[in-house]
């Protein structure tokens, strides 16, 4: 009589029960709920992916000019063109690490015919390059036309550091705050980074804008629904386990 009684104290209560299937079930509602919204997140960087290629490889438009700084959010890494000139003046150098090494962007204001000006990221610069002598002078050419990727202001820093723009230190592209550390008054409401062709080098080099977006979604969702199908079959051994154990009990 003993081992009877053993196994009967040993068996999950009635209301154990119940709650192990009430948590694997919203556990698998939960766990089936993440998955099916990482598909979702995947299927929206695959269009933002594809609008963003047919962007870079179109044809430049003009850049935008004061009307349509509004809604410009939506613009970013569009082909543009640029036709005016470099204002004199000093460059302003921003911390930068490419595939050529560890250096600077050069971001220098470029007045427009149409009578706005745009900072224009002529390009990257070594670190040990970084004086004005070691590159060309953009004022110097008068005239220019020059095509690029439109780029958003990214106000703030970058590099875990602030932007110091009374120490000249920066980290980050931030428009409105190289504006107004060069007394430029009013600048348009992002950058253009140079293509190669506009600015061919030897310095600064142009053209190495990488766009790229991480896109691990279709991982994630597989782990989500992997966790569910886990919590689906531990509800199902729950109660095939109490289908098994009532005949004995009765």
């Amino acid at each position: 009589m003993a081992a009877p009684a053993q196994a009967e104290a040993g068996r999950p209560s009635p209301a154990r029960r119940v709650a192990l299937l009430g948590l694997t079930g919203l556990l698998t509602l939960v766990f089936t709920g993440l998955g099916l919204w990482q598909v979702e997140r995947r299927s929206w960087k695959l269009d933002l992916i594809a609008r963003v290629d047919a962007r870079i490889h179109a044809p430049p438009a003009p850049a935008p000019g004061p009307e349509d700084w509004a809604g410009i959010a939506g613009e970013e890494y569009r082909r543009v063109a640029l036709e005016g000139r470099y204002l004199p003046g000093p460059e302003t150098l921003v911390k930068a690490v490419t595939e050529k090494g560890p250096g600077f962007w050069v971001l220098a204001p470029f007045h427009t015919v149409r009578g706005f000006t745009v900072l224009v990221n002529r390009g990257f610069v070594p670190e040990d390059r970084r004086e004005p002598g070691e590159r060309s002078d953009a004022a110097a050419r008068g005239e220019t036309h020059l095509v690029g990727l439109l780029r958003l202001s990214e106000p703030g820093g970058g590099f875990l550091r602030s932007n110091d723009a009374a120490g000249g230190r920066w980290y980050s592209r931030d428009v409105a705050a190289i504006a107004g550390a060069g007394g430029l008054g009013q600048v348009a409401p992002y950058f253009v980074d140079a293509d190669a062709a506009s600015e061919p080098g030897p310095l600064p080099l142009g053209g190495l804008t990488v766009v790229s977006f991480r896109n691990t979604h279709l991982i994630y969702a597989l782990t989500w629904f992997c966790l569910a199908g886990m919590s689906a079959w531990a509800g199902l051994y729950v109660l095939r386990r109490r289908a098994e154990e009532e005949p004995s009990a009765s």
